[in-house]
């Protein structure tokens, strides 16, 4: 990979408390710290996730790393955040608190896409919610100032890493802050941060001070002004396709007033020289300049005030924000807020396989921490019996979250670890049926796919590998992954090997082998996958495959289940309200369920989470795929009155009643009359449901209760139902509906 050198991160010399050695679990209280025999902290770990002793769970990952490196690390799971008791549960850490939300960003967590409060909490004990407060890392760092005043706090996660740089908040419905200058934190880690986290424990311990650590990648911090020795790129210029005379500032100035354009530009140049002063020298990207150091550039990103006020400008932010996430050729940015600026190193260099197989072979107990006794964790017991075996994702989804913390890059393990992991569970995890409940990640089928030339994938800018269409320099082979499955459904005592990962099929049609072995046999009765819409609108501005690649995959899985003899069915997933998507395309997709014969039981309406690219075209109705500006931009309509957000999500479920009156509504309002009615052909009867029906009314058609055949995992023959879930007399249990994805 020609992006720059790193350095292992299991070559430091351990720090001095690694003669304790590991512990049996990371202590939650001073009575663990005792019986381990520690008088202190080096480091504590403050989580909104219950502990799960668990390489699925972050706060699990990242102590067992730092163990390794000789340091002792402390819990503390879900704090009272009320006061500042629980924050010193286990004393002054001698180096810093690392401080994550968990999991999930906890806004994410709490709250539905409707903005209702969600009544669980997966990553709690027994479920519950309420545990962990809104905007968890801000909350937690905050506390912890005020607990231990002068100790460094170091925040990171998935919460931080979305919200790095200005973000547009769903829930507030306003563009907030970096986390960075909210949580008054010393530090951000963003991404899979092992290595940068590392090297922050080891400086702080050689006697490093905190504001001295300003040259790890995949860090963020705040600055005030330019060090000496950079150059400076205006990135508001970064979309410009024609090389000016003079460097114009903002390019979404009103050029048809001449005198207001000079002024601006000159009021702009002014402004910028003023902001970087101390900068070796400001170009502008319209001269696109040649020979720049790219170790001592930074990219300017318009300021917090401007995103603020101008949705071009924070549509323009998002674009620039993407294009520079690629490790081999991204630049630090920054942005200015207030009279400070939230400094952004590049991202962190992808862990090698050796290193990334050390991740998830620690001395893991695979449980929650004891103090939880038989409490049930949700989450845990959803992943108790799967196995990881890579990271990243190279979709670019653009409702996704994958990319924007993970990377692009896919860091995969290697085969002898994974099957290791395997025999792990089997030998010592109590309630083990011999069933492996996943082999996967981000994506099931990703592992080890990368790109054919290192040269190419270190200078590449492209947002996907896959979309419009599978890049040609993209290597598709399964081959590796195909190796792994069937060694692991052969090891003794493995019954099974399941895959409920969520599936790339227009990657997976291209090794029809692997489409085989999976549908043979890793497929108990029904597959997940997320073909998320059939229109192209929608579906481009998700940046997700046409529907033809579903059909494609279709074929192959009937055919190659009928040759094992297996009734197997897919499960399509669809996303409602997603920017780009008409009440039109809406009732296409209706329709092509109803064609189809599918009924889905749960729907998920597009959520906005912070820094993705869908999130930028709802809050700017602008589309940052493509070149931004005030003329030429393509403008994108977003679903944001309530009563519409409905109507798209009972289009998807067009089969339920209660459904029925507002899609009747919608199909008079588009002169669809001709799909209400009894007719097979239509899409909802004309009768109210809510009112006694007479013979009169009919049925045939209007009920879409045609007759289907589902086998159930583990049940010994199909199950009749009346809809497919095993329904009106129908015995068996439901396939999973299809719903939410991270």
């Amino acid at each position: 990979m020609n992006t720059p050198d790193a350095r292992d991160i299991f070559s430091h010399r351990k720090f001095w408390p690694h003669k304790f050695g590991p512990a049996t679990q990371l202590p939650m209280t001073r009575e663990e710290m005792d019986v381990l025999g520690w008088d202190s902290c080096d480091i504590i770990i403050l989580t909104g996730d219950a502990y799960v002793d668990h390489p699925s769970f972050g706060m699990a990952i990242i102590g067992r790393l730092l163990e390794s490196q000789g340091f002792r690390v402390g819990i503390i799971a879900q704090p009272n955040w009320h006061n500042v008791d629980d924050f010193q549960r286990l004393g002054k850490p001698n180096l810093f608190f690392g401080v994550a939300s968990g999991n999930m960003d906890s806004m994410v967590n709490h709250y539905t896409s409707d903005r209702k409060r969600r009544s669980d909490d997966a990553y709690t004990d027994g479920g519950v919610a309420g545990k962990r407060p809104d905007r968890a890392t801000i909350v937690y760092s905050q506390r912890a100032k005020e607990a231990y005043k002068g100790i460094p706090v170091v925040i990171g996660g998935i919460e931080a890493s979305l919200r790095r740089i200005a973000q547009y908040d769903y829930w507030s419905g306003k563009v907030r802050r970096s986390i960075l200058v909210d949580s008054k934190a010393d530090l951000l880690v963003y991404g899979n941060a092992e290595r940068a986290i590392v090297d922050v424990a080891h400086r702080l311990a050689s006697g490093d001070k905190i504001t001295e650590i300003t040259d790890l990648r995949g860090t963020a911090f705040m600055r005030q002004g330019i060090p000496e020795g950079w150059t400076v790129i205006d990135s508001t210029s970064i979309d410009e396709p024609t090389h000016l005379d003079h460097p114009v500032a903002d390019p979404y100035v009103d050029t048809t007033k001449q005198n207001d354009c000079e002024k601006s530009n000159t009021d702009a140049v002014t402004k910028i020289e003023k902001e970087n002063e101390g900068a070796k020298q400001v170009v502008f990207f319209d001269h696109r300049p040649k020979n720049i150091d790219r170790d001592t550039s930074v990219i300017r990103v318009p300021s917090y005030d401007q995103v603020v006020e101008d949705k071009y400008l924070y549509a323009h932010t998002s674009r620039v924000f993407h294009l520079e996430t690629n490790p081999g050729n991204a630049r630090s940015l920054v942005q200015r807020h207030g009279k400070r600026d939230v400094w952004l190193n590049p991202p962190p260099i992808p862990l090698t396989m050796s290193e990334f197989d050390k991740m998830f072979e620690f001395p893991y107990t695979r449980k929650p921490h004891t103090a939880y006794g038989d409490s049930i964790n949700p989450a845990y017991n959803m992943i108790k019996f799967s196995v990881n075996i890579m990271r990243g994702c190279f979709g670019g989804c653009t409702f996704c979250s994958i990319t924007e913390h993970e990377g692009r890059i896919i860091q995969s393990r290697s085969e002898d670890s994974i099957i290791r992991e395997v025999e792990t569970i089997r030998d010592n995890v109590p309630g083990f049926t011999g069933n492996i409940s996943d082999l996967g990640g981000p994506t099931a089928n990703m592992y080890r796919l990368q790109c054919k030339s290192k040269k190419i994938e270190a200078s590449c800018r492209r947002l996907s590998c896959v979309f419009p269409g599978i890049c040609s320099n993209l290597d598709t082979n399964h081959k590796p992954l195909i190796n792994v499955y069937k060694r692991a459904r052969e090891l003794p005592g493995i019954k099974r090997v399941f895959i409920a990962s969520g599936l790339r099929y227009d990657l997976a049609v291209q090794d029809p082998e692997y489409v085989k072995e999976l549908v043979t046999h890793h497929v108990g009765g029904y597959l997940k996958i997320a073909p998320e819409h059939t229109e192209a609108a929608p579906l481009a501005k998700m940046m997700k495959p046409g529907i033809g690649s579903y059909n494609r995959f279709k074929q192959l899985f009937d055919k190659y289940s009928e040759e094992a003899g297996k009734e197997q069915y897919l499960i399509p997933y669809f996303i409602s309200a997603h920017p780009g998507t008409t009440d039109e395309d809406m009732l296409n997709l209706a329709l092509w369920l109803k064609e189809s014969n599918f009924r889905p039981d749960q729907v998920q309406a597009f959520l906005p989470t912070p820094g993705a690219l869908a999130s930028a075209m709802y809050h700017a109705g602008v589309n940052p795929l493509k070149k931004v500006d005030r003329v030429t931009s393509e403008l994108v309509g977003t679903v944001r009155d309530p009563g519409q957000r409905r109507l798209h999500k009972a289009f998807l479920r067009y089969h339920a009643p209660e459904n029925w009156p507002v899609i009747r509504q919608a199909l008079k309002s588009m002169g669809r009359e001709e799909l209400i009615g009894n007719k097979k052909s239509c899409l909802v009867p004309a009768w109210d449901p809510s009112k006694p029906r007479s013979k009169s009314t009919g049925g045939s058609g209007s009920d879409l209760h045609h007759r289907i055949r589902v086998k159930s995992p583990g049940s010994k023959g199909p199950v009749k139902g009346k809809d497919g879930r095993g329904g009106r007399g129908g015995k068996g249990p439901r396939p999973p509906a299809s719903g939410k994805r991270t």
